[in-house]
């Protein structure tokens, strides 16, 4: 309710043509990269402007939020390799299962109100499950960078990460066990340290390798 649209403090007319005008600054941007990324382009535009909407019909949102959120994994293979390899199907995957852990922790905090109104939420959805299936998403999550780390040769540094992001995981875990409103969203803020984490293991293993 405090954001500047649901707030008041800016038109919907002046909403638009600021994600009009961002959404076109950033397609400028991706030009140089050629057409399998112009391609990609438009289908990660229809997936952010329709995630909105997928709140009246879809049990999980944030799954749809996760594939919106990750389409930049493709797109960024696309324009490196001018290809998509199954690794990047792979850590999109991935993304989509983290989405789905971070956002049902942020979705526990607004239970109340979003029932009222009648949108639906993986919070909602999974009812009384819901720890077990942000357990189940953080360790699937995990699994699959495990998987990609084998495909890809990665080394103990990478592994490291992995295992300091499972602890990182266990943490919020315990915060959120008595599904306390402000715990929830202290797990949902410190998801930033679990992906801070895979990324430190990333670099660590490529600069061992000197890559």
């Amino acid at each position: 309710r405090d954001r500047p649209l649901a707030a008041g403090r800016v038109s919907r007319k002046e909403a638009l043509l600021l994600a009009g005008g961002l959404a076109f600054a950033a397609f400028l941007m991706i030009l140089p990269f050629g057409d399998l990324v112009i391609g990609l382009s438009v289908v990660a535009l229809f997936l952010a402007a329709s995630y909105p909407f997928t709140k009246r019909f879809f049990a999980i949102p944030q799954a749809y939020l996760g594939v919106a959120f990750g389409f930049g994994i493709p797109m960024s293979y696309a324009a490196l390799v001018d290809a998509v390899p199954a690794d990047a199907w792979l850590l999109l995957l991935a993304n989509v299962f983290w989405a789905i852990a971070y956002d049902t922790e942020y979705a526990m905090v607004d239970r109340v109100d979003d029932l009222k109104i009648g949108i639906k939420t993986s919070a909602i959805t999974f009812g009384r499950f819901d720890l077990a299936a942000i357990a189940v998403c953080y360790l699937a999550t995990l699994a699959l960078l495990a998987t990609i780390g084998v495909r890809q040769h990665m080394g103990s540094g990478y592994y490291g990460g992995l295992g300091i992001a499972g602890a990182i995981a266990i943490h919020h875990m315990a915060l959120i066990r008595n599904r306390d409103p402000q715990r929830c969203f202290r797990a949902f803020l410190h998801n930033t340290w679990f992906g801070a984490a895979v990324f430190v293991g990333i670099a660590l293993d490529f600069g061992a390798r000197g890559l």
